[in-house]
């Protein structure tokens, strides 16, 4: 009797909290899963609108807005850039975390930098292919984990997964972190994107779920 309750119980066990199990069988902290998530060992691909395709050379990433020298930086200039590889977890909106990524690029802060951020700058969208956009507090988006990336796991970002460039922020949902970045807007105010207008949260923190509005 006791067996077959045992098994009844397992069975009975819900998705999220087997593959939180699985991390704890496995030896990993599940305090690195926020709430919500599961573990996959998968990249999913998720995104609005068609993959671009670019021709070599011309892509290019501008910094505008609330700056003082606003300029634009194609990819071998950037790559030129201090380069900085950095292994963190990431968190979709949708559900799924894969941890342990590694990401090449150059830190978000070191173009900011170089643009000269205005006083009075709180917040950056980032613009992307098709009209894209999300938004982030300046402090997000300068902190050392927030990257340009143009290589994942020490490839060429595949273009299903944002290449040649996307942004990284790894610390809020990964819809944040926009792939195929076009240009960095530098605010004074706080602008709604493209999933922000449609109900997502202004924020994102995955670890207080802060998915949709009101969260």
């Amino acid at each position: 009797m006791r067996r077959r309750n045992a098994t009844r119980q397992t069975g009975a066990m819900g998705f999220f909290d087997r593959n939180r199990k699985t991390l704890i069988d496995r030896g990993i902290d599940p305090e690195r899963l926020p709430p919500g998530q599961y573990l996959t060992d998968r990249f999913p691909v998720l995104h609005v609108g068609d993959v671009p395709t670019y021709a070599p050379g011309t892509w290019d990433l501008t910094v505008t807005g609330l700056v003082e020298r606003p300029f634009t930086i194609g990819l071998d200039e950037l790559r030129e850039m201090e380069p900085v590889t950095l292994t963190f977890d990431i968190h979709c909106v949708t559900k799924w975390s894969k941890f342990d990524t590694t990401w090449t690029g150059v830190r978000v802060r070191d173009l900011l930098e170089r643009a000269g951020v205005r006083e009075g700058a709180t917040h950056v969208v980032e613009h992307a292919e098709y009209g894209y956009t999300t938004n982030l507090p300046l402090a997000d988006i300068t902190t050392d984990e927030a990257i340009v990336a143009y290589a994942f796991e020490g490839e060429d970002i595949e273009p299903i997964h944002g290449g040649p460039v996307r942004i990284v922020v790894p610390h809020l949902y990964f819809w944040k972190s926009a792939k195929w970045v076009r240009s960095l807007e530098v605010l004074d105010r706080d602008v709604a994107g493209f999933w922000e207008r449609n109900g997502y949260h202004m924020y994102g923190d995955p670890f207080r779920e802060q998915r949709h509005w009101g969260d």
